[in-house]
Order: C-alpha cells, then sequence, then structure tokens
C-alpha cells in the first residue's frame, strides 16, 4: 500500500476536515491541527490527504506547500489561547485604577459596600475569558451540528452585548465586549 509524506508544517486538505497544518509525523500516522477541528491523527496510508501548493507566501521551510510564518503564529498563538489557558493582559482605564466601586443599598439603615474597582474589573475579566473559552468549545464540538452551533453563538453575543455596560473599565478599545450590533 502507498503512503504518503507531509513533512511538519506542510498545509494540507483533508476532504471532511478541512484545511490543516502538520504537527507530527510518526511511522504511522500523521497529526495535522485543524483550525476549526483541532488536532486529529492521520494513518499515514491515507490517500485522501492532499498538500496545499502555496508558492506565494514566505514560508517557514522555504519550501512551497507549507504553511507562512504568520500563519504558523497565528495557529499557535490560538492552540495557546485554546489550551493553555494563558490569560490576555487585560489593563484597566487608567481613570479608575486605585478607584473604588461603591454599592449603596435603598434603605438608609443598612451600609454601603465598598469594592476595590481593580477587583471588580478582574471579576469581568474572568467572565469574559470564560465566555471565549466556552465559544472555542462550542465551534469545535464534533457532536453539535452547524445549527446548534449558530444558535448558541447568537447566544453569547447576547450576553457579550449585556456585558458592553462595563467597556467603560477597560483601558484598550479591542478588549471590548462586543454585542450584535458591534459586530457589523
Amino acid at each position: 500500500m502507498e503512503t504518503v509524506d507531509f513533512a511538519i508544517g506542510a498545509r494540507v486538505e483533508h476532504p471532511k476536515f478541512g484545511e490543516g497544518i502538520v504537527t507530527k509525523k510518526t511511522l504511522t500516522t500523521t497529526r495535522v491541527f485543524f483550525l476549526h477541528k483541532g488536532d486529529k491523527e492521520i494513518a499515514n496510508s491515507y490517500l485522501d490527504l492532499k498538500l496545499i501548493e502555496d508558492s506565494h507566501a514566505e514560508t517557514a521551510g522555504g519550501g512551497g506547500g507549507q504553511i507562512s510564518l504568520a500563519d504558523l503564529e497565528k495557529v499557535f498563538s490560538n492552540v495557546l489561547r485554546r489550551y493553555a489557558d494563558f490569560p490576555e493582559l487585560v489593563e484597566l482605564g487608567d481613570r479608575w485604577k486605585k478607584g473604588m466601586m461603591i454599592l449603596k443599598p435603598g434603605s438608609a439603615e443598612l451600609k454601603p459596600k465598598e469594592i476595590p474597582i481593580d477587583m471588580f474589573f478582574k471579576k469581568i475579566v474572568l467572565i469574559r475569558d470564560r465566555l471565549r473559552v466556552l465559544e472555542q468549545r462550542i465551534n469545535g464540538h464534533e457532536k453539535l451540528s452547524e445549527e446548534e452551533k449558530v444558535n448558541l453563538q447568537q447566544y453569547i453575543t447576547r450576553i457579550y452585548g449585556s456585558l458592553t455596560t462595563f467597556n467603560v473599565l477597560f483601558r484598550h478599545k479591542e478588549q471590548y465586549f462586543v454585542g450584535e450590533r458591534g459586530e457589523s
């Protein structure tokens, strides 16, 4: 039986999983990272895995059919974000640093509660990060249909929209919560 041999970093296409990048080789299998399906082990004897010719990109190995350095950077960033749980550095806006949030009850008999804004901000960022992980897990889930993924994705987008009030706390606009109207 004929086998196909791809170099690590080669861009390949699978009929079911789409485009991917070869990340590991063994004697019998090739591991490919597919952007929407994650890592998959494929037998080296599988003949429907095709090399994608890409002679225009600046490539990691210098030869055609391999991933560009920019693509490789994107893949590793996505993998780290998805699996390593490295938190993104999110800064509190300068005007809120050393600030205090005061929750004043409607009844004068009750004491107000003071919370440092930076502590509250960390909780908001945790919510945002956990929503992003949930989003990624939904998108990568193999048993959900595309329609179910879209429905859950729309629900998460509405949650982001509910949290836009807290955007005032973020230092950088690109880290804001974005709802349905902000996506276009």
